[in-house]
Parts: structure tokens; sequence; C-alpha cells
């Protein structure tokens, strides 16, 4: 993937936190460090906290959005970086991945290196350390399923700490870490498989691009490519002169329900007895097509549904009222209410 610089986006003005975000919208920030080492970042949190000062931590910037009016506090963009084998046997190797290091890189690294557990989330913006915060998933594989511990920072306690996996409290797109400045993410362990061959293909419309049954296994380096195809085509592969992809990917979370609202209404099992609804077809159903705007400023990709994209001169305060339309829409429709993925930051749906 060609990631766009990860010290400022282009066609944002640098005194805006837009600079610093994939959807390029943002005021500014009250203070600014760059972090380059763990203890740097650590420090800077602390003493933050000390001063009283509120504190937001963005490296990629990729899944969020912040208000116009910027961040009145103390942002931190983090900058580190490192990857480094702390246990491996005849099966598995465990990385130990520094919070900043950019995500897609990381994963090339993997499938070049014979390690499967990653290879399906190839394409996706951000930083290492943002994906067990939403634990990030995408064509059938989660970073919960890889994931054996997470190192932070804890604000409450002033010490380092390591969280298992299970005190990660992972669930779809969620963790302990998302809607809470309590920690700050410092490193992440992955323990993945040796390997040319990648993890069973759970994803239908990855089995039907690949050509295989679901549970069949490909070559890592195919699995990979097939998931930049499939990314790209839906503008979710970050290009600075392609609009579509200014966006923080899917918008909304496909919603979980009780029963269908209607008959024959496309779902997947959930947990408890419930079922998912794909948000993408609620939303078309209910009206809103690709490319529908309300202004000019920002519109549904012309690719996907699901992302809201600011065309090079929308704001916040417009891609809000986009989302707000859109949520209506589906509640009148079909009466579920959608939910947005990304964290919102000054600004509020």
């Amino acid at each position: 993937m060609s990631e766009v610089s990860p010290e400022q986006r282009a066609d944002a003005p640098l005194s805006s936190l837009g600079a610093y975000t994939t959807l390029r919208l943002g005021g500014p920030a009250g203070t600014l460090t760059v972090a380059t080492e763990p203890d740097e970042a650590l420090a800077t949190v602390r003493n933050a906290s000390a001063a009283g000062e509120s504190v937001l931590i963005l490296a990629g910037g990729s899944n969020v959005v912040i208000g116009d009016a910027g961040f009145a506090g103390h942002v931190v963009l983090l900058r580190t970086r490192g990857i480094r084998p702390i246990a491996q046997d005849d099966d598995s190797v465990t990385l130990r991945v520094a919070a900043g290091e950019v995500w897609d890189d990381f994963v090339a690294r993997t499938v070049r290196d014979g390690l499967s557990g990653v290879e399906c989330l190839s394409g996706i913006p951000g930083s290492a350390g943002a994906t067990p915060i939403q634990n990030v998933g995408a064509y059938g594989q989660e970073v919960a399923h890889t994931i054996v511990a997470v190192h932070a920072y804890d604000r409450d306690a002033d010490a380092v700490v390591t969280l298992t996996a299970e005190e990660c409290g992972f669930g779809y797109r969620s963790s302990v870490f998302k809607y809470s400045d309590r920690r700050l993410v410092l490193e992440v362990d992955f323990r993945l498989t040796r390997g040319t061959g990648s993890e069973p293909i759970r994803y239908a419309e990855l089995a039907r691009q690949l050509g295989v049954e679901a549970g069949d296994r490909v070559p890592l380096e195919q699995a990979r490519e097939t998931v930049l195809k499939l990314r790209a085509g839906k503008g979710m592969v970050l290009d600075p002169d392609d609009r579509d992809t200014w966006s923080v990917g899917s918008f909304f979370t496909n919603p979980v329900v009780d029963r269908l609202p209607e008959p024959n209404m496309p779902h997947w099992p959930a947990p408890g007895g419930r079922v998912k609804l794909p948000a993408a077809w609620l939303i078309e159903q209910a009206g809103f097509t690709k490319g529908f705007g309300v202004g000019d400023g920002v519109r549904i990709s012309a690719k996907h549904t699901l992302a809201l994209t600011n065309r090079g001169t929308g704001t916040t305060a417009e891609l809000l009222e986009l989302a707000r339309v859109i949520r209506a829409g589906v509640r009148d429709r079909f009466g579920i209410e959608l939910h947005p993925e990304p964290v919102l930051i000054a600004c509020e749906l």
C-alpha cells in the first residue's frame, strides 16, 4: 500500500489536525507533540495528566473524526517504530510491535516472512497500536485472533501494564481501550503461525475472488494481493489522488439485532442467538446510493456505501450531518439504529 505521509496529509492545512487524519478533517490542536520513542509518549501523557490537560493520541488517524473546532488539549502524534520476535517454536512466532508502526507495512512483512494470521487484514490504514482498540477486522480475520498481549501506560495507576487478550475485552469492533483515554497503547504482541499458506479462508466474497471453497487455504501472497484488490475496488486503500479514499473506512458498524426486522434479509449469525445485518445493505435499501450527499463537500463514496468521504472541501459538521441523514433514513425504514465505527473527538452524532 502506498501510505500517505505519516507526518502530514496532503491538502490539509498544517494548523489543522486534518493534516494527520485520513479524512483530512478537524480543527487545530491546543498543543502537539511528536513522540518517536515509547518513553516520550508516556512522559508527555503523564505530564499532561498531571497538569489536568486532556490528551488525544493520534497515529495513522484512520478511525477518528475530529470536530471543526479542533481539540483544545494535548495531541500526541505517535511515531514509534520497532518489530522484534519475543518467543518462537516450530509452529509459531510471537512478534512485539511498536504502537506507531504502520499496520500494512507490518502485514506485508509477516507475509514476506511466511507468517500467517493477519494476511486478510492487508491494506487497512492506521497503526499497529490502533488495531486492538477497535479489534480491527476484515475478510474473516480479526486482530483478536492473534493478539496475545497489549502493553500500555495506565493513567489511573500511573504504571505500564500488560493486558492479556482476555483482559482486552475484545468484541465486535470494540475493546476496553475504545471510548476511553485511560490507557496509552505502547506495544502489541501478535502470535503468528509459521508456513507459506494462509489461515483458512472464512469470508465468502474473498473465497469467490480466490476461486476456492470456504475453509481452504491459499498462498499467503495470493491472499494479500486479492484482499488489496478487493479493498482498492471499494476505495478502502489510501490514495491521495482518490477522494473516495478520504474516509475512515466503514463509518457505521453492522448492527446486531435479536431478530430479522423483515424476512429474507441478508444476515449472519451472531453470539447469543442474535443476527448481524449488513449496514451497507440497509443504507442502500433505505434509498441512499453511492455518491449520495447533502452538499458538495462530503458524499457517500462512489465505490462503497459504508464510506462517507471528504471530497476536498468538506467539514466535519457536513460529514456528521450526512451521517445523521443516513442514520435517520435507516431508522425510519427498518427501525434499526446505526452506530458509528470511528471514535468521535470534540464532536457528536
